[in-house]
């Protein structure tokens, strides 16, 4: 299973000019035109430093990346999360200045690739207003031109297509809705606005590699959504329920399901983990949520046109952590309010705009398994994929107990005389200390830290890696001759600090 949040953004009417203390007409808070779109488009530079898998200690060197963004009501700006994650510095450019304005990240959303900056000075936004912003969806087929500065010039682009496709998808470990258009995005799009009608309906987020035309927006409703939860000082994660599911085209299976003629909807296969007396039940099958029924391909209609994946309404219709479902259960309809997770339960999760904790003890060091570690290193998943890591074994598992994480050891090991004879694969994970399985990070911490054993022994989950074994009095007092030889300032991160001090 591929994984991967949700105050608005008013849409008032434009209020007529008046005029300031000094006598000036004040700006509109929302326009229209193109020129207005202009006005309120503003190219974003960041400076940032990502996170070095290899070397948890450190980042990696500092890297320039563009993107684009647009003025949202309460003199905000609005982009992509991903063009400011990491960042160690942003400014912002208007359109058709060279001025470079300094800018925070005051609220962001890893998963569905949204992120909110705000000026050192709000003078901007007297003459750079808001955008005017659409009230639904728009039509499949309706015209759309997006705004942006992709990579290839200096000065605002705009690309012209159709609305292709909407639909609920996958974003980064949570469903949400999905605007397809074949206006062309490249790098530096991202965070830019798209227009119908001279108003906006999403901001440019990611174009498809593999086909010519094609991007991806998030909506309006989702970046309401996102900017309610900034205004509640939460940004959650998206409700979800526990199950898997499957059709019931088959004629066999509806009979064994003792379905009637036109009852159609989802058949629940499997309810995720140990949860004794839950709504749900294989063999289940969910026939409306709420009073939207699905058709045998699990969609539900929305308007008038539209049909969408069920799960669109699940974040609407929740309700004390619970959601209304109609289901037909031994061939009888009944009603069940069945409980929500929040979010994908995994236990290999993204490091979501944050840096990875780390623990040195001579030659080795440790770190919390992460997406990106099978994500973002060819060696590495040259190794999980050929030598049964559990990095790819359990990647999409949910924790076999509250806490646990994937410990991973070295992409390489540090040049010491005590890693003599030994060599590992890039990030084993480490199972067991002197035999007693390792839980997490920190409780590896606490092992090493209290093991008074004459020898320390390393035992690794992957099927080829070799067990290491180590002179715990050597292993300990080498750790600082590691850290000197490679100009490294701490053994562990800041987190670990008080395990390691029996805090």
């Amino acid at each position: 299973m591929r994984v991967s949040l949700l105050l608005a953004l008013a849409l008032a009417v434009v209020p007529a000019a008046r005029a300031t203390s000094e006598g000036e007409p004040e700006v509109p808070t929302h326009v229209d035109g193109s020129a207005a779109v202009r006005r309120s488009l503003v190219k974003i530079l960041v400076t940032k430093r990502l996170p070095d898998l290899g070397r948890p200690w450190t980042k990696q060197q500092p890297s320039e990346v563009t993107g684009s963004g647009v003025v949202i009501d309460g003199k905000r700006i609005l982009t992509s999360n991903h063009v400011v994650a990491y960042a160690s510095r942003v400014l912002v450019e208007p359109d058709g200045s060279s001025d470079k304005l300094t800018a925070r990240v005051t609220a962001a959303a890893f998963n569905i690739d949204l992120a909110v900056l705000e000026l050192e000075s709000t003078d901007f936004f007297d003459t750079h207003p808001a955008i005017a912003v659409a009230d639904a969806l728009p039509e499949i087929g309706q015209a759309v031109a997006v705004y942006g500065y992709p990579t290839g010039g200096e000065s605002m682009s705009v690309t012209k297509g159709t609305v292709s496709r909407i639909e609920e998808a996958d974003y980064y470990f949570t469903r949400g809705l999905r605007i397809q258009v074949d206006a062309a995005l490249n790098p530096g799009n991202s965070g830019g606005p798209c227009l119908v009608d001279e108003k906006l309906i999403g901001v440019a987020f990611s174009n498809e590699h593999q086909a010519q035309k094609t991007g991806y927006l998030v909506p309006t409703e989702e970046i309401r959504a996102f900017l309610d939860d900034v205004a509640s000082g939460t940004v959650k994660r998206r409700p979800r329920l526990p199950i898997y599911s499957q059709t019931i085209d088959n004629e066999a299976l509806r009979a064994r399901l003792r379905l009637e003629a036109g009852w159609n909807g989802l058949m629940v296969t499997k309810v995720e983990g140990d949860r004794t007396n839950y709504a749900l039940r294989p063999w289940d099958v969910i026939a409306a949520i709420g009073d939207h029924e699905l058709d045998n391909a699990g969609r539900v209609g929305v308007g008038a046109t539209l049909r969408l994946a069920w799960d669109y309404y699940l974040p609407k219709l929740v309700k004390n952590g619970k959601v209304p479902l109609t289901i037909v259960r031994d061939g009888k309809k009944t009603t069940v309010d069945a409980p929500v997770d929040e979010g994908f339960n995994r236990l290999l999760r993204p490091l979501a705009g944050t840096y990875p904790s780390y623990f040195i003890v001579g030659p080795l060091v440790f770190s919390v398994g992460h997406v990106e570690h099978i994500l973002g290193l060819k060696e590495g998943l040259e190794h999980v994929m050929l030598h049964s890591s559990p990095l790819i074994a359990r990647a999409f598992q949910p924790p076999a107990f509250e806490g646990e994480e994937l410990v991973v050891g070295p992409a390489r090991l540090f040049p010491h005389r005590l890693g003599k004879g030994y060599g590992l694969p890039p990030f084993p994970v480490l199972k067991s200390v002197n035999g007693t399985p390792v839980k997490n990070l920190k409780h590896l911490v606490a092992l090493v830290r209290d093991n008074r054993d004459p020898y320390l022994v390393f035992e690794w989950g992957d099927t080829y890696a070799e067990s290491v074994v180590f002179n715990r009095e050597e292993l300990l007092k080498s750790t600082e001759e590691v850290l000197a030889d490679n100009d490294i300032r701490n053994a562990m991160s800041d987190d670990l600090r008080p395990v390691w001090e029996g805090k």
